[in-house]
């Protein structure tokens, strides 16, 4: 059983593939989250955008991890960025368990060339600890897989110090 998380929504897949890669570099336990909420098509995609921009927190789906959120070394938290801020789902759940995280570290899957780093503020407002590291990765662009290695490469040392 792995002591380490990656716990993530997606709309597109593209967060999901990018928290995929990461899970299985280093042998992490996945977990997708869900909300009840249609996000699908051009509706979904303005439904999203609209609950990032009021910061809106719908209950999540139930999800199941192997041990409690405390117990893990590292919690990596994934989302997509609509419009500039973190997606609506992450936020539920950060509201109602960022507090049990002991360590996080976070993925933001951005569509733009902005770095959407302001994300990573907004994430640690519902997380006492803050964040360990954190990688921001634009699908499809040239430099993905370099900062997606810098990540798991940061990730480790991190882990090997703990």
């Amino acid at each position: 059983m792995s002591d380490i998380l990656c716990i993530y929504y997606s709309r597109t897949g593209n967060t999901k593939q990018a928290m995929e890669e990461i899970a299985q570099a280093l042998g992490a336990e996945i977990v997708e989250l869900r909300d009840g909420v249609n996000r699908s098509g051009w509706q979904g995609w303005l439904r999203s955008g609209l609950d990032a921009m009021r910061k809106t927190v719908r209950p999540l789906r139930n999800f199941q991890t192997a041990r409690p959120l405390e117990d893990y070394r590292l919690v990596i938290v994934g989302t997509p960025v609509w419009a500039g801020r973190c997606s609506a789902v992450v936020r539920s759940f950060l509201k109602a368990h960022g507090k049990r995280l002991n360590h996080a570290a976070y993925v933001i899957i951005r569509g733009s060339e902005n770095r959407g780093e302001a994300v990573y503020e907004q994430m640690d407002r519902y997380v006492p600890c803050g964040h360990c590291a954190a990688v921001s990765l634009q699908a499809g662009s040239v430099g993905y897989a370099f900062w997606e290695e810098e990540f798991l490469r940061k990730t480790r040392e991190l882990l090997e110090q703990q």
